[in-house]
């Protein structure tokens, strides 16, 4: 703001001649700009889903709304992780760059294993741009959330390496081979806390934003009563058989998606963020990785909606 009380020439006349010197008593005080506290990020799990957490990171920035902490919890701890390593835009690139052969060419097949997928040529991805990278050297505290196979115990990861934390929180059991470190058997962190706002509160931050992307895909958990029929009618006929035939995979996804589902509500019941961001993305199936670009757009189109309620939320927080 130009201050016009202020003489631009000696002896305080301009090039007139003409004195122009005012009195400045009475100029209202600068306003210092308001404080605003960092905010504290808990990215759910939702495989394919999760790519919309690009989005919401995207819409951030751009606002110049600080980020302070992230916890995530599977494909959110891989899109948090690179984030604070300052690979998200690599990250999204490989993302759109994904189509349906390229995603079967980055699947090892095992046979005999305890996983259908290796998942070491995703590793190999991930070594390109996080080899030697420890979760100590981002700029900001990183979770990622796992869970113990043996015990069923959450597991924080908090320090150590960044590739075997990420790979460790988005170890979908059945799917990719469960990853073992220093003694512990560590699988997807979504069976144990699918949007992990208790691992920000645990870190004392004093705003968290949970992203959940699970909002809109099964309702409200309704119970139905429901006629089994005749003892006879136990086979589908073929008019009411599904459309699309899910397969074993398919079958073992859906089901881990409506445990992650029921586990999310009743914790976030419990424990809420102070703000929820929930993309609208029921019609991108979990394995659909090739529709990355939708995803993303959804994620910042709904973190857009929710600027106003985020700045406002900063400020009074920081009081």
């Amino acid at each position: 703001m130009l201050n016009w009380g202020l003489n631009r020439h000696s002896g305080g006349q301009n090039s007139t001649g003409l004195s122009t010197s005012q009195d400045t008593s009475n100029s209202p005080p600068t306003v210092a700009p308001p404080k605003k506290v960092k905010i504290a990020l808990a990215l759910g799990g939702g495989a394919a889903r999760g790519w919309a957490h690009i989005g919401v990171l995207r819409a951030l920035d751009e606002a110049g709304i600080a980020v302070g902490m992230i916890a995530g919890t599977s494909i959110g701890a891989l899109v948090g992780g690179c984030y604070l390593a300052g690979k998200l835009d690599e990250l999204e690139a490989f993302a759109r760059s994904l189509t349906m052969r390229r995603i079967a060419s980055l699947l090892d097949l095992t046979i005999g294993g305890s996983g259908l997928f290796g998942g070491m040529r995703l590793t190999k991805r991930m070594q390109e741009h996080l080899e030697g990278l420890s979760i100590e050297d981002l700029e900001h505290p990183f979770v990622a959330v796992a869970a113990e196979l043996n015990t069923g115990h959450e597991v924080w990861i908090a320090n150590g390496s960044l590739i075997t934390a990420l790979r460790a929180s988005y170890a979908l059991p059945g799917i990719f081979e469960p990853v073992r470190s220093n003694g512990r058997t560590l699988v997807d962190g979504a069976l144990v806390n699918p949007v992990p706002v208790s691992v920000c509160r645990t870190y004392e931050q004093p705003l968290v934003v949970g992203v959940n992307l699970h909002y809109d895909l099964y309702g409200r958990s309704a119970v139905i009563k429901h006629n089994v029929g005749p003892p006879n009618g136990d086979l589908l006929r073929r008019e009411d058989a599904p459309a699309t035939k899910l397969g074993m995979t398919g079958v073992m996804v859906q089901a881990f998606n409506i445990i992650q589902d029921r586990i999310a509500r009743a914790r976030l019941a419990g424990d809420p963020p102070d703000l929820a961001l929930h993309p609208r993305l029921s019609d991108i199936g979990l394995s659909e990785f090739h529709r990355a670009g939708e995803a993303i757009e959804r994620g910042y189109e709904e973190t857009l909606a929710r600027l106003t309620e985020i700045r406002r939320m900063q400020e009074a927080y920081a009081r």
